[in-house]
């Protein structure tokens, strides 16, 4: 479906009035990538908007020589964060950021090595761990608890520092970026049709969708117009990726809280579901079926298979919330307000918890659906939990009618290597957590250039310490788990 496109290019002054009158009508700064092209820097800002869907890029070039830009802090916190992230990597310093301290490069990081020019040397040996300047809370009582990067079980790093008086948050502090992978930097110089396995690995359980943003970026780069049935085949398998991590994510909710017969019946469900991945994509976590102009299935699910199992989650849900320790738990608990989260730009099932309307399937929708749309208003544990239960059976609805709405081959593929004019693309997906963004540009040969990745995670990361606030600490595994935030997908 047809997106309403603008783009420009403008002065450092015009970018701010610009960004201004976009956000007052309803924009969000969905992404800000950094460009090296040689004789001089850029920086590529993306708004978006729903209902219809409208894109707006700007750009604005930066010389080599004094690599500044003004910076958009006062307008957009998330635009404060993109800002600090370039600076780490391309060196843009953000003039006017009120605190333009690193983001991405931990304090071992040299001063002056910038990974993502064109001209930066290869990885220098990194010593010693450095210091982060953490905000020191001081009053009677007050005492610091670390915790991490490293912890138990399968959890990525990432450290956590809670100023507390008795057992009450009085701040936290989440220090992410110990995962750091080069992965945009991985795709430079790959084939426009074979990057989308380092999409896939974004992070990794939301294989389909990141494959699908980058292969839509791809396509629109291209050119390419695939069919109807190719975008409703691929939408399918987005639905089948919400459904096993939203079960995965009900057990484990109530499993944070001692209720572990609710998550041994949601591992159960999960592991239906992605024997039933495997059976139609040969691949678990659906790796393999996307790919830049087309899709392939090797068959479809039964429908009654998935109301079947969608009736099961709902009866786990029911027991879950039925129980009264449970439930006392869960309400109120962690609360994050509206307002905070639109302050901070959040997406997927953490907004729609407290009462924004975000959905990328109905704002910027590659084929019509019949999408219900899920939400709460309370902000708490007990919002997310029932988002995320809501969402289940609306995805559960949703693949059965493109299921049984298909009439045609579940294989389709489209030649990618035929030499295109160089271009860049967009690819916006709503993921199991949020909105996912993917922006490519290609070269010579339909070469990918430039890649740059925003997953929901990145907007929702910071959202965790504000709703932590005068909460106590042993409610931070469960607060931490309603949000469920991928650290491989914002450590990018």
């Amino acid at each position: 479906m047809k997106a309403q496109w603008q783009r420009h290019r403008l002065s450092q002054e015009r970018l701010a009035e610009t960004t201004e009158d976009l956000l007052g009508k309803g924009f969000r700064l969905a992404l800000v990538a950094g460009h090296d092209d040689g004789a001089a820097l850029r920086v590529v800002y993306l708004f978006l908007a729903g209902y219809p869907d409208r894109r707006v890029e700007l750009e604005c070039v930066v010389p080599k020589d004094d690599p500044t830009v003004r910076s958009l802090a006062y307008l957009s916190f998330p635009a404060s964060r993109f800002e600090r992230e370039i600076a780490d990597l391309y060196g843009i310093r953000p003039v006017g950021h009120p605190k333009a301290r690193r983001l991405v490069r931990h304090a071992h990081w040299p001063e002056d090595w910038y990974p993502m020019r064109g001209d930066a040397s290869p990885a220098p040996t990194f010593d010693g761990a450095g210091r982060f300047p953490f905000v020191t809370v001081e009053g009677p009582g007050v005492y610091e608890i670390p915790v991490g990067p490293v912890h138990a079980g399968l959890i990525e790093p990432g450290h956590f520092r809670f100023s507390v008086a008795g057992e009450t948050v009085l701040r936290l502090k989440a220090r992410l970026w110990f995962v750091h992978r080069g992965v945009e930097k991985l795709f430079e110089g790959r084939p426009a049709g074979g990057a989308v396995d380092l999409a896939e690995r974004v992070s990794g359980d939301t294989s389909a969708a990141h494959a699908l943003a980058h292969c839509l970026a791809v396509e629109d780069a291209l050119g390419m117009e695939l069919p109807d049935e190719v975008h409703r085949l691929r939408a399918l398998l987005v639905e089948l990726e919400r459904l096993y991590n939203h079960a995965a994510d009900l057990g484990a909710l109530a499993n944070d809280v001692g209720f572990g017969l609710a998550n041994a019946h949601a591992q159960r469900i999960r592991e239906q579901l992605l024997r039933l991945n495997a059976n139609i994509t040969g691949h678990r976590l659906l790796r393999g079926a996307i790919r830049p102009g087309g899709v392939a299935l090797r068959g479809l699910p039964d429908v009654a298979d998935l109301r079947s199992i969608a009736a099961d989650v709902a009866e786990v849900a029911e027991l879950t919330l039925r129980n009264s320790v449970v439930y006392d738990r869960f309400a109120g608990t962690a609360v994050l307000q509206r307002d905070d989260a639109q302050a901070l730009g959040c997406l997927g099932y953490v907004a729609r918890a407290s009462g924004m309307r975000t959905d990328a399937r109905l704002e910027h929708p590659t084929t019509a659906l019949p999408v219900t749309e899920t939400d709460a208003a309370a902000g708490d544990v007990l919002a997310r939990y029932t988002v995320r239960r809501d969402e289940f059976a609306a995805s559960t609805e949703l693949a059965c009618h493109l299921i049984e709405s298909h009439g045609g081959p579940t294989e389709y593929a489209e030649n990618v290597a035929a030499a295109r004019a160089p271009g860049s693309g967009i690819g916006v997906v709503e993921g199991w957590r949020g909105t996912i963004v993917h922006r490519v540009e290609t070269g010579a040969a339909n070469r990918i250039t430039r890649a740059k990745i925003v997953d929901p995670s990145w907007f929702n990361w910071p959202a965790l310490p504000v709703a932590m606030a005068d909460t106590i600490v042993p409610d931070f595994p469960l607060a931490n788990k309603s949000f469920n935030q991928s650290y491989a997908g914002n450590d990018l």
